[in-house]
């Protein structure tokens, strides 16, 4: 299992910032070039699908609007960064094709859309000197590393349960069949990531097996809502639950419980941690947009850009996404199967999408 995320927030940085070049102009990407921003580092291109919303971002952020070929680009307008935020279908080829480029590659969640796809991805980032980083910027946000730094002192947990509830995105192709999968598989990465965490920083490792049951939408064939839990050898049985069918403001948080403490960290619609029911001080925002620190883009891209200069692995690898969306896979397979228990890591066929998993 993946090593608990040290509770260090990376801020140094490179003498030269690295240049980012966006491979995508949809919301997220927004978020990440502001942190970029926010880091001293110059976005030298933005690429997309649709030239007119490239050209329209490229000209908030003063940059050229290129294609996706043209990425990483040459001479001093070559990135040293491109982060990959097109849909899921096309992370695996877009991100091999620019760690091959001699770009190191921030790649958006969820990782890919088939295991076969991660063993590759995998494989690539290994080739490439680990240049590739797993997006789960949630990993990155002080609250979760404080939360973190905490979590050890609770011992062996007693309950240990993670959410993201929310409506559905009124963007994107999200309840498609090419994007592979619904909430879990979207949205739910993010408790899943957070939950993984968690148990293995107080002691539990890795989970052995999992249950899960999902709820579909209305006049599409994906997922809105879906609970998973979790099995330990030790016992623990952590249940993540995310959801398209809430709101109308999110609900994420995260609560830890052991026979001596708990702790409760909500992320949305506030920044909160507590420890026995006490606040616990969080630091300080340091950039005009609280919510890229808050939400940890800023931390993610410093710390990646830190890893590039050091030849240092991410702790949010690719290895790691590939373990989120073994759990992921494993879930779908078992909602599809009237919630039998599914042993990880899984053992199902490795070419096939999360939503052809549960449709069986």
């Amino acid at each position: 299992m993946v090593a608990a995320m040290a509770h260090t927030t990376t801020t140094s940085l490179a003498a030269t910032p690295p240049r980012v070049a966006l491979h995508g102009a949809g919301m997220i990407s927004v978020a990440h070039a502001m942190a970029a921003q926010a880091s001293g580092m110059r976005i030298v291109a933005v690429a997309s699908r649709s030239g007119e919303r490239a050209r329209q971002l490229a000209d908030e952020l003063h940059a050229p609007a290129v294609h996706y070929d043209d990425l990483p680009g040459d001479g001093s307008d070559r990135a040293d960064i491109v982060i990959v935020s097109t849909p899921p279908q096309c992370h695996a080829a877009d991100a091999i094709r620019l760690l091959q480029a001699g770009a190191a590659v921030l790649l958006e969640k969820p990782l890919c859309r088939t295991l076969a796809e991660a063993d590759v991805l995998v494989a690539a980032a290994a080739a490439h000197g680990q240049r590739l980083l797993y997006a789960e910027n949630l990993a990155y946000s002080p609250v979760v590393q404080a939360l973190l730094g905490r979590a050890p002192t609770l011992g062996a947990l007693t309950h240990l349960e993670a959410r993201t509830l929310q409506g559905l995105p009124t963007w994107g192709s999200f309840t498609t069949d090419e994007w592979g999968g619904g909430a879990l598989f979207d949205l739910g990465v993010h408790p899943l990531a957070i939950a993984l965490l968690c148990a293995n920083a107080c002691g539990a490792g890795a989970p052995v097996s999992v249950t899960a049951r999902l709820v579909g939408g209305d006049g599409h064939g994906s997922d809105e809502w879906a609970e998973v839990i979790l099995s330990y050898t030790d016992g623990l049985r952590a249940r993540v639950e995310t959801s398209w069918k809430a709101g109308p403001e999110p609900i994420w948080d995260v609560q830890l419980a052991s026979a001596t403490g708990v702790l409760r960290a909500e992320l949305q619609p506030e920044v909160v941690l507590e420890h026995n029911g006490e606040l616990v001080a969080l630091p300080a925002t340091t950039t005009a947009i609280a919510a890229i620190e808050s939400g940890g883009y800023l931390g993610q891209l410093r710390a990646f850009a830190d890893n590039i200069t050091a030849g240092e692995t991410p702790v949010m690898s690719a290895s790691f996404g590939r373990r989120v969306l073994d759990v992921v896979c494993a879930a779908y397979r078992s909602a599809g199967r009237d919630g039998e228990p599914q042993s990880l890591p899984f053992e199902g066929a490795r070419d096939r999408t999360p939503l052809e998993l549960w449709r069986g």
